[in-house]
């Protein structure tokens, strides 16, 4: 598996405007029967697609078929699909199968949100059904088996045996041994300058003789660890920032336990204004740049808000990084999300005081079932490898938790959709209107993100007041943060004025550029940070100290 290949796959868990309720079998098994009562209520549909099935297997029994893989189709790339007459049909038949349950779910009669969780629930039969994820219906597997005297067959089920006692049962998706936080990733030097029980704030050296006067405190989602923005040098958001002169701060939040079951959204703003407070002091700055991903985002807006309510403006500007904040805008997670099964979530979590992470990266796994699942089934158990060792994927699995608290304020948020509407949500005892957040913005999208749609930050750059830059990457989720400018296969896309009133005008009317939109983040923030001074000679200051060096003590705990 190449390196593309596996960027391909890394967008996993990562949260953003989404329900955070896990997935469970007995939705799918009520989707699929929701589809089986309109079948047995319109027989006519299930007999044509059964004539149509039978059609076609005749015509792929003679060889006359042209029904053929997508030339995307991973599953099917070895030699042996289309000069095997055998493997040929057998995929053939396959897709024919799958395609024709697409269809019939499309033509029956459902509504439009029990639709797509029959779409969905059908999708997750026919992938695992594929006859890719059996040894006999994988050539590229049998040679491989061949080739290693059946050593590769062994050590797949040394992989599956280890998998199922130390990964839930499911297929690893990274090798973790060559990764150790603090010796190969998050390395761009720095210290912890501020510690309260909720987190770390992270202050980097300057790399370079002048710095600007204001600082960036950059806040991430709580469901993941922090340094997806400093992953491997030459890669690292923090690195590139702070040779920019960017006065750079990183929150750490601390891995809850359900000790800390009664943290909730006020808690975590609290926190982060505290983090963005300690900034200022000691840069010595009235106010500061802020910017928050994904889940972080929802946090972000909830602060600017209160700050909005109470005259504060200790926010200079704001960037929201494929951050969703309106939950009406469709997506699959939202979808596959009743409000019985947000119910049963909440339960859960008030049950064992967390929200597991991993728990939800599974979910979020079977979300895209063929690359996230299969894809490693087929690589550790039936080729019998290794999974890859690549830095994404490992910050990927190294998931946190949510405090009960924080997870049954997101389910309200994702029910009650309260950032939408002027003062529907209170923080700290403050109506919260995005509205009147007038501080400048800029909301960076992901063009393929299945987590949080890009429609979804397009409404975030409409929800907030103020002048606002809306920016498309041409990446999923996770590649859109982590997206140097070294990356020869990036580009984005930007507006010029107001933006037009929906998604799809913008697109027609926007610019595309080649290279990282972080180049062009890096321009607008540079305007908005400051005039350019002597670098300090040490972090801190005399109320916040130098504590740990990065990347703190927070981001270890287990």
């Amino acid at each position: 598996m190449d390196e593309s290949e596996v960027a391909d796959t890394a967008d996993a868990p990562v949260l953003g405007a989404n329900p955070f309720v896990p997935l469970t079998r007995r939705q799918i098994a009520a989707a699929l029967g929701r589809f089986g009562e309109r079948l047995v209520v319109e027989p006519g549909l299930a007999a044509s697609s059964a004539l149509a099935a039978a059609s076609g297997l005749v015509e792929i029994a003679v060889g006359r078929s042209e029904v053929a893989p997508d030339t995307k189709d991973r599953r099917f790339g070895d030699a042996a699909w289309t000069t095997s007459p055998f493997y040929r049909r057998l995929a053939q038949a396959y897709l024919l199968l799958a395609n024709l349950a697409e269809e019939l779910v499309s033509k029956v009669d459902l509504d439009e949100k029990s639709r797509g969780r029959a779409a969905f629930a059908t999708s997750l039969v026919t992938d695992a059904l594929a006859p890719t994820n059996t040894l006999v219906g994988n050539p590229a597997a049998l040679a491989r088996a061949r080739e290693t005297q059946g050593r590769s067959l062994v050590q797949g089920t040394r992989n599956l045996i280890d998998d199922l006692r130390h990964n839930g049962g499911m297929p690893s998706m990274v090798d973790k041994e060559p990764f150790r936080v603090g010796e190969t990733l998050a390395l761009t030097p720095g210290h912890v300058v501020f510690r309260n029980e909720v987190l770390e704030l992270i202050q980097y050296d300057p790399s370079t003789a002048t710095v600007q006067s204001r600082p960036l405190v950059v806040v991430p989602p709580q469901i993941n660890k922090y340094y997806i923005t400093d992953l491997a040098p030459g890669r690292s958001l923090v690195e590139h920032l702070v040779a920019q002169g960017v006065p750079y701060f990183a929150i750490s939040w601390r891995n809850p336990t359900p000790d800390h079951r009664s943290w909730n959204l006020d808690t975590y703003v609290s926190a982060a204004l505290d983090a963005v407070e300690a900034a200022c002091e000691i840069t010595g700055a009235d106010d500061a740049n802020v910017a928050g991903i994904c889940a972080g985002g929802v946090t972000l807006a909830s602060l600017l808000g209160h700050l909005a309510a109470t005259g504060n403006g200790i926010a200079h500007s704001a960037t929201f990084m494929v951050a969703g904040l309106d939950t009406s805008v469709p997506s699959l997670a939202a979808m596959l999300a009743s409000r019985p099964a947000v119910e049963a979530a909440r339960r859960q979590s008030n049950r064992a005081g967390v929200l597991d992470g991993q728990q939800l990266a599974r979910m979020f796994a079977w979300l895209r079932a063929n690359d996230l699942v299969w894809n490693y089934w087929v690589n550790n158990y039936l080729l019998g490898q290794d999974p890859p060792a690549f830095d994404i994927l490992y910050w990927n699995a190294d998931t946190t938790r949510l405090p009960a608290g924080l997870h049954s304020d997101f389910l309200d948020l994702f029910v009650s959709n309260a950032l939408v509407e002027p003062e529907a949500l209170t923080v700290l005892g403050t109506p919260v209107d995005l509205a009147k957040v007038d501080c400048d913005t800029y909301v960076i999208g992901a063009m393929t993100d299945h987590i949080v749609p890009w429609p979804a930050t397009f409404r975030t750059a409409e929800l907030l007041g103020g002048r606002s830059q809306f920016t498309l990457s041409s990446s999923g989720h996770i590649q859109a943060i982590g997206n140097p400018v070294s990356n020869p296969k990036a580009s984005y896309l930007t507006g010029s004025g107001r933006p037009p009133a929906t998604p799809d005008a913008w697109l027609e009317s926007a610019t595309r550029h080649a290279g990282s939109w972080w180049k062009h983040w890096t321009e607008w923030l540079t305007c908005r940070s400051g005039e350019e001074g002597a670098a300090g000679e040490s972090l801190g200051s005399d109320d916040h100290p130098r504590l740990d060096a990065a990347p703190g003590r927070y981001v270890h705990l287990r």
